[in-house]
This record gives structure tokens, sequence and C-alpha cells, in this order.
């Protein structure tokens, strides 16, 4: 997994490797605040998340918005983990999970009130494809789950059984 340095929101730098240095990590992506998928796979997350500390795992969820909304994300699950912000996308670029919506949905989401671009901190229209990988403390990925259709996500099984494999 290439290593990273990002805030969480609370403005704190978070890397790969201090994290790493704690267990294994489940590194996941969002879309957003405003995305409801998003919503529930944070949530299921902060469900699980004692589980996955017991195991000697760590959890930290990457999101392309700026602090307070990343505040508002981390607050509303009562997530126990980091949720570091990644503007601009940079990280997500560096692992190909970044797409450009085009100017057909960027009219639709306008149209339902979602202010990406306030979101964001810039009006690039680009969202990282919902990911999950699951990485040991060797740096390597040992599972991970990426569809491009931003409704599927990891099963949380499947991630808890990753993350027990992962040790």
């Amino acid at each position: 997994m290439p290593p990273f340095i990002l805030p969480d929101e609370s403005g704190r730098l978070v890397s790969l490797e201090a994290v790493l240095a704690k267990g294994p990590v489940a590194v996941t992506f969002h879309r957003g605040h405003w995305c409801p998928y998003c919503r529930i796979s944070i949530h299921a997350l902060a469900k699980v998340q004692e589980e996955i500390f017991a195991q000697g795992g760590q959890i930290v969820a990457i999101m392309p918005e700026r602090q307070q909304f990343a505040q508002e994300f981390k607050a509303e699950a009562k997530a126990a983990y980091p949720i570091l912000i990644d503007i601009d996308s940079g990280y997500s670029m560096t692992l190909n999970l970044v797409f450009w919506i085009g100017t057909e949905l960027e009219q639709l989401l306008s149209g339902f009130g979602r202010d990406v671009p306030s979101y964001q901190g810039n009006d690039s229209w680009t969202f990282p494809i919902p990911a999950t990988f699951v990485v040991g403390r060797d740096c390597l990925i040992k599972a991970r789950f990426v569809d491009p259709d931003y409704r599927k996500r990891m099963a949380i099984h499947d991630l808890l059984q990753a993350v027990r494999e992962a040790r």
C-alpha cells in the first residue's frame, strides 16, 4: 500500500506507518458525507469498530471533503477512528481510484442540492471509487474490495475475517 500522511478531521496528520505500528488497518474510501451509501458504510464500520480494535486492527476512512464535513461524518456515525481528508483526491489518484462524473451527473447532483465544490473545496467534480483495503503491518494489501458501483462495499464479515487474517 502506498504510504500516506493526511490530516484527520481535527487537523492532526496521520500516517499509514503510524497506524500500522498498532496493527493491521482497514483503509476505506468514501465519496462524501452527502452520499447515503457512504453513510451506511461508515455506520456499519462504527458498529464493528470495537470488534476490530479488540482483534488488534485499526480503521481509517478517507474522503475528499473539507474538515467540517469530515467532522460531521465522524460525529454522526460515532466513529472512534480517524476520518482522513484527501483534498483534491491526491492519495486516491495514486491508487487509480478517482473518476470525473461528467457534466450530466454534475447537473443532476447540483439539482439535488449537493454542493460538491463547497464540500470538496474545488470544482473538479471528481470522486474516489468507494474501496476497502486491509493492510498488514508489513504494508502489504491482504484483502481488497473495489467496485465502481458506489452502492457496493466490502461485506462486514469479509472485512472482519481479513483483519483477523492480517494479524
